[in-house]
């Protein structure tokens, strides 16, 4: 398997289960924290759709859809690019209010789209271009692509694991 194909086989997953785990909630179980100090559901599929927006427009070098689309609106947000929920407190990750399952949906289906296109289009060489120099070793273009993949995979799963934890309650 080429190692493109294998990165496309990765994000085409993210999908189904970006679905599976906020659709047929209500925008309150969405904001529903499971404990003091944890993320909801809703922050947590933000989230890994801003990660992954954030970067693959930056691998672009394009503007981000969260800042060229209408999505901050549908959060109770504004359309900060510098704003992907990294190191947020408590009250930030409160003040992230999807307005609906198909919010999260759909915007992770749209940077989803985007970087399917990206995907599709690399060759091997590709991954091994150094995209970011702040970092000792330098970050490749594979590796951030796998970070990148890493990074929703986990807050994916713990999405569904919140999701769990309400549906039990």
């Amino acid at each position: 398997m080429d190692v493109g194909d294998l990165l496309t086989e990765t994000y085409d997953r993210l999908p189904d289960l970006v679905r599976a785990a906020v659709d047929g909630l209500t925008p309150e179980q969405l904001r529903q924290a499971p404990g003091p100090g944890a993320n909801s559901i809703g922050w947590l599929v933000w989230h890994l759709t801003r990660i992954q927006d954030d970067h693959v427009a930056d691998l672009l070098d394009t503007e981000q859809l969260w800042v060229s689309g209408d999505w901050a609106g549908r959060f109770g947000l504004t359309a900060d690019p510098d704003d992907t929920g990294f190191g947020h407190s408590a009250a930030q990750v409160r003040a992230v209010q999807p307005e609906s399952a198909q919010a999260l949906i759909d915007y992770y289906e749209a940077v989803a789209s985007r970087t399917g296109s990206f995907l599709a289009r690399l060759r091997p060489a590709d991954l091994d271009r150094v995209v970011d120099e702040a970092w000792d070793p330098p970050v490749t273009l594979g590796v951030r692509l796998v970070s990148v993949a890493e990074d929703d995979l986990q807050h994916v799963g713990q999405a569904a694991y919140v999701r769990g934890l309400i549906e039990a309650a």
